[in-house]
């Protein structure tokens, strides 16, 4: 069914976030300029609709409102949507710049605004790059967004999707209770929707973090649950990006399945190019494979797709580790020791600082550090290093083990 402006009323938001993305106006001052406009918003409306958990208007009723002056309220009220898009491009001679804003189309408020600019040498090179970076900027605001407005209503009410923010919600506390509460809550949205694939991936991330944190009980039995959560996501979610991104990193990460994991988030990637979190799983599975620079380039991305995201410390450790196992020591410390600023509890960022520092030569510094390091995780030894890192290069394990062994890690 396609939504007009005037000739049809919804009566209700549907029951997964919505969202409209207007046309952008043209402030070029060359009415030929338009069609620059209308493809940057095609390319971001064919982006957001990748997004599983998102509903886009279609561009055919979203473009009803070109050159008309309307108040979002109503426009989120004619096309049942709970977000709306809106923006600018202006051009002038080698330069464009787009100017966007999310809007809660319920309140008015304003909940994102960014500009982006760039030179044109490639009218469609430049409109990927736009259009990946608003993508990337704007997923994650609609996602928190949705977690705050789901905080609000009442327990009972609450149906799969819900579970599914509430769970994402818990999940982004870091803590011990809140990754088990996540769990729980991933667990309720599949029995409630057993066909939602994004909480059999997001279920198998928990385990991961469990893993990593050493809060597990029973790693067998653990091991073998998320590996049966993330291959239902993967093999379900065919067009979920979460799902096979989260799954495939999964698979990799406690499933041991290092290529198959690495193919799944590409195929999330090849999908949603703009899914910051997809690319830094991509990168962690990238050093387990022993491709350190893809690796690098790969947390470079994630990064640059959402520099406020509160899980940037796995893609800076993630960048230090790289290069540490491509042994330019220098790089990897400087990383590390930024990590480690910043997120002090924080256990990859801790131990890539005391490996960085060690090899750097500064031993001191570095048991300090690994006092830290073995604060979170009492377990810590040289004989279990490759249990937290499946690294498949005998030489990158030992590179690792050197720089550990020589911080003061007991054998």
């Amino acid at each position: 069914m396609a939504f007009v402006h005037s000739e049809f009323q919804v009566s209700g938001l549907r029951d997964k976030p919505s969202i409209a993305v207007l046309p952008f106006a043209n402030f070029s001052g060359d009415p030929e300029q338009t069609y620059f406009a209308d493809g940057m918003v095609d390319e971001i409306i064919t982006a957001l609709s990748r997004i599983r958990w998102l509903f886009v208007i279609a561009r055919t009723s979203s473009f009803t409102y070109r050159d008309r002056a309307t108040d979002v309220r109503q426009v989120g009220h004619e096309l049942g949507v709970r977000y709306v898009l809106e923006g600018s491009v202006r051009r002038t001679e080698n330069r464009v710049r787009i100017v966007a804003q999310l809007i809660d189309a319920q309140t008015g408020a304003h909940l994102w605004a960014d500009r982006f600019d760039g030179a044109i040498d490639n009218v469609f090179d430049l409109q990927d790059q736009l259009t990946s970076c608003v993508v990337g900027a704007i997923a994650p605001k609609l996602q928190q967004a949705e977690v705050e407005r789901v905080r609000h209503k009442p327990t009972e009410s609450l149906v799969a999707y819900d579970y599914f923010l509430r769970g994402t919600a818990s999940f982004n506390r870091f803590t011990r209770s809140n990754t088990d509460e996540a769990l729980w809550l991933f667990g309720r949205a599949i029995q409630l929707d057993p066909d939602f694939t994004t909480p059999y991936g997001m279920a198998a991330l928990c385990y991961c973090r469990r893993k990593a944190a050493c809060w597990w009980t029973d790693p067998v039995k653990e091991t073998a649950e998320a590996v049966r959560l993330a291959r239902t996501a993967v093999e379900f979610g065919n067009d979920d990006v979460i799902a096979l991104s989260t799954g495939g990193w999964a698979l990799a990460y406690l499933g041991l399945r290092l290529d198959d994991g690495a193919a799944f988030i590409d195929r999330a990637l090849t999908l949603s190019p703009s899914l910051a979190s997809a690319w830094m799983f991509s990168g962690w599975t990238r050093i387990f494979i022993g491709e350190h620079d893809t690796a690098i380039k790969h947390f470079a991305e994630s990064m640059r797709m959402s520099p406020l995201d509160p899980l940037i410390v796995a893609a800076q450790s993630g960048t230090a580790f790289a290069h540490l196992l491509a042994r330019r020591y220098d790089e990897a410390s400087s990383w590390a020791e930024k990590a480690f600023r910043d997120h002090p509890n924080y256990f990859f960022a801790s131990v890539a600082c005391a490996c960085t520092r060690a090899l750097t030569g500064r031993l001191e510094d570095a048991r300090l550090v690994l006092a830290s390091a073995r604060e979170i995780n009492p377990t810590l030894r040289i004989s279990n290093l490759r249990d937290l890192e499946p690294l498949r290069r005998p030489e990158d394990l030992a590179t690792w083990v050197d720089g550990m062994r020589k911080a003061g890690l007991p054998e």
